[in-house]
């Protein structure tokens, strides 16, 4: 007998196939993956397909934008289009990466220590190397999006205990540097001093 895992909602089956819907959450048989972690060499391989995918995805939807700005609309929604494809692919090959995916806490609390890595990390050698090459372009951009890690470490920490007080928050993204706010909105944005036109409304 195998064990099956849906990954829309983590219910366990036992049996030679998965079942079809997921008797949970109503999920169709393709959204089962079997049990048990992948060997390694093929964990990694499977690693480096979807880091290409969820690259390919942004890339398209960054190409999408500038076709859409050259008033070639049609190209931007073959391009966004694709990017939705490659998000799709990319979400296909996530639950066979071993802990990736766990629960809402334990997603919170990963996702809180990924932050912190990336901005001590991550971003002060990259940062450093752009300051070098004389490139302070690059270093304002590196800079923004480092301190959006730090707000985006505070909301995770913050979350995690909203989820356990079940309080409901509204998000806000701003478009161009990726701040998130929660809560009442500033006339401007803390890192890039974009205004409120730019702040998306998540959910």
């Amino acid at each position: 007998m195998k064990r099956w895992r849906c990954t829309v909602c983590g219910y366990v089956h036992q049996g030679k196939s998965p079942p079809d819907p997921c008797p949970q959450c109503g999920a169709p048989m393709n959204r089962f993956v079997l049990d048990q972690p992948l060997e390694p060499e093929l964990e990694e391989m499977v690693r480096a397909a979807f880091a290409g995918e969820a690259k390919a995805a942004a890339r398209n939807s960054a190409f999408a934008r500038r076709a859409k700005a050259e008033g070639l609309p049609q190209v931007a929604a073959l391009f966004a289009a694709v990017a939705e494809a490659e998000r799709v692919h990319a979400a296909e090959l996530l639950p066979y990466l071993e802990g990736a995916v766990g629960s809402t806490e334990e997603n919170l609390q990963a996702a809180f220590e990924h932050e912190i890595d990336a901005k001590s990390g991550h971003y002060p050698p990259i940062i450093a190397q752009a300051i070098k090459a004389k490139r302070p372009d690059l270093e304002w951009a590196l800079v923004r999006s480092r301190d959006v890690e730090t707000r985006h470490a505070e909301l995770y920490k913050r979350a995690l205990g909203a989820l356990a007080a079940e309080r409901e928050v509204t998000y806000h993204v701003c478009e161009v540097c990726g701040y998130v706010f929660d809560g009442s909105l500033p006339d401007k944005c803390p890192v890039c001093l974009s205004g409120k036109d730019k702040f998306k409304k998540i959910g």
